[in-house]
């Protein structure tokens, strides 16, 4: 089995700060279980020497991106090598009081359904062998919070990931309103739980134009991309804003739905009002805003639009779409 970058990362940098003296790159090639993986321990043909090569510049330069600090040493002999101080690699130490502490706590807590909770463990207990507290007296209402968020969809790590490493992905993705999933490239922005839901914000090379997804409609394997990023990166990504607005928040409009008695609770949490008519069914009115027709959709035959007419169009026709695919 192929060893993964990040292990080979890893490898490297641990030689790098293990030395007391320059390696070269002929001392690494033989030192690291990667590289003699892929190109054998000694100097071989000159393709594969290229390739160890390159291979080493890249690791090199990724680690000094991730901030350490890697010098390269020219010997008597002309021989070049590389080392990692541990004095220039040494992190100031950390100091927090019971309120921070307390806090990281928390934060750690909220992944504790999700594939984060080993990392967020590590890393109390870090904490805790540093000798920092981490919660504060219960009486001053911290040690009583439980924040939790839930992570169910299997898209969840592989975006969080591509969000984090800035890698495009693709993935199938089923519309609200579509019978069958369609596919879409994406370079992936920020991720953010909204109402018990996990959305995505990105760029949509197919659209060419910056996207909302719902994890939740992602169906199948998410498949990273190579290559750099073709659109900008916002400095601030407003995905629940975002979602809000498709979701009828802050509208300055209403329309008024039939809903089926005892069914559609979002939307009678929505409801500026609701009257009964009786025979099963509930008069309401909600805010109506861009994405209200996608959403009513959702409901199926417990709503019925009333007005505008311009939302019923839209509800018609996203559901004669459902009905032909």
């Amino acid at each position: 089995m192929a060893i993964s970058k990040a292990e080979r990362l890893m490898n490297l940098a641990l030689c790098l700060l293990g030395t007391r003296r320059p390696l070269s790159k002929r001392e690494l090639r033989g030192s690291i279980e990667a590289y003699i993986e892929a190109f054998g321990p000694g100097e071989g043909a000159q393709g594969t020497d290229d390739s160890f090569n390159r291979m080493f510049e890249r690791d090199k330069d990724d680690l000094r991106e991730l901030g350490l600090v890697i010098e390269t040493v020219e010997s008597l002999d002309g021989d070049v090598g590389y080392l990692a101080r541990r004095d220039s690699n040494r992190l100031p130490p950390i100091s927090l009081d019971a309120e921070e502490a307390a806090a990281l706590g928390l934060a750690a807590r909220v992944w504790q359904q999700a594939r984060l909770a080993g990392a967020a463990s590590g890393a109390l207990q870090k904490l805790r062998a540093a000798g920092v507290p981490e919660t504060v007296d219960p009486q001053e209402g911290h040690g009583a919070l439980e924040p939790r968020i839930p992570v169910h969809e299997a898209a969840f790590e592989p975006m969080m990931l591509a969000c984090r490493d800035r890698r495009p992905v693709q993935f199938d993705y089923r519309k609200a309103n579509a019978a069958r999933p369609e596919p879409r490239q994406v370079e992936p922005w920020a991720l953010e739980c909204w109402r018990g839901h996990w959305y995505l914000a990105g760029w949509d090379r197919d659209r060419e134009a910056e996207r909302v997804f719902r994890l939740s409609r992602i169906t199948g394997r998410v498949r990273s991309r190579v290559g750099a990023y073709r659109a900008p990166v916002p400095d601030v990504v407003t995905v629940r804003e975002t979602v809000a607005r498709w979701a009828g928040e802050g509208a300055e409009r209403s329309a008024r739905i039939r809903l089926r008695t005892g069914a559609g609770y979002p939307l009678r949490a929505k409801a500026e009002t609701v009257r009964e008519l009786g025979d099963g069914w509930d008069e309401l009115e909600v805010p109506y805003g861009h994405g209200l027709d996608a959403w009513l959709v959702e409901f199926g035959p417990d709503v019925v639009v009333l007005e505008p007419a311009e939302l019923r169009a839209d509800v018609v026709d996203r559901l004669r779409a459902v009905a032909k695919g």
